[in-house]
């Protein structure tokens, strides 16, 4: 029953992709859509769990809900520009590298020998998975060209988002469940800011309120890693969630037609394989 409790967040963030690519709709409809739904989830524990409010809880969870805001709507962008099947390993690729150095460096997570004996070698395969991901055959044309550069670059921005999204709440010592209604709000009101700058972004639009089904594959997959955590353990709940990219990436290239040559496709496959193998070598880690 473990397991199968850990395996909902990557089911549900390796969804999340496909599902809102499918519904359609501007990058900024897809993540404001996202962050109605989870404002709900956040009412529904905050009144089971009833946490006290407090400065500490506030600013924890302020900090990581905008940080998040700017790392979602931009993964989300980097979704039109690359495809979800490239965008999703380098993203959580740069995640991992990038969480897991912060938690070592500034929170102090590695504190044995062993942990850096392990983690580094698994940075390095990590980064070695991602780098195969992006394989490709021949450039089809100066535009596909464009696009990818700038998606790299979107996707390098977003993961200084997601990283501190993920950072916050453990710099302020904050329980999953206290934080999830203040951070959903955050979340909400960092979107609806940074969609504001969008010309004709159609902030309440049909396909916004469509993608509140995206955020269903959002706020099962947070809900379940809390839980997961607790059955489980951090080490093999954070291990667990992260085949995510598993699920995103074959289900871009076989849901979402994003083609690649047979090539291409093995070393998407190697470059998987390397991305979970270093995951779960990073979640050994945190034992």
């Amino acid at each position: 029953m473990g397991i199968l409790i850990g395996l909902i967040p990557a089911l549900g963030w390796g969804l999340q992709s496909i599902v809102m690519q499918k519904i359609g709709g501007k990058y900024t409809n897809k993540t404001l859509g996202m962050t109605f739904t989870t404002v709900l989830f956040g009412v529904v524990a905050f009144l089971f769990y009833r946490p006290e409010l407090t400065a500490n809880l506030l600013w924890g969870a302020i900090l990581s809900g905008l940080c998040w805001s700017v790392g979602q709507i931009l993964q989300v962008k980097s979704f039109d520009l690359i495809g979800v099947s490239k965008a999703m390993p380098i993203s959580t690729g740069e995640q991992l590298v990038v969480t897991t150095l912060l938690g070592a460096i500034l929170l102090k997570e590695w504190t044995h020998g062993w942990q850096y004996w392990l983690g580094v070698p698994a940075l390095a395969i990590i980064i070695l998975g991602v780098t195969l991901t992006t394989i490709q055959d021949h450039q089809s044309s100066e535009d596909q060209g464009s696009n990818v550069k700038l998606g790299m670059l979107v996707l390098a921005i977003s993961t200084l988002g997601m990283a501190g999204y993920a950072v916050f709440p453990q710099v302020f010592h904050l329980n999953g469940w206290d934080v999830l209604l203040p951070q959903s709000i955050a979340m909400m009101v960092g979107v609806m800011i940074l969609s504001s700058f969008q010309k004709g972004n159609e902030m309440f639009g049909k396909k916004t309120w469509q993608n509140m089904l995206t955020g269903i594959c959002f706020g099962i997959a947070n809900i379940g890693l809390l839980f997961s955590n607790q059955m489980n353990g951090v080490a093999v709940g954070f291990t667990l969630s992260q085949i995510n990219v598993v699920v995103a990436t074959l289900g871009g290239i076989w849901v979402l037609h994003e083609l690649r040559s047979h090539r291409e496709m093995k070393y998407t496959l190697w470059g998987l394989a390397l991305v979970v193998i270093g995951a779960i070598m990073i979640g050994i880690t945190k034992q």
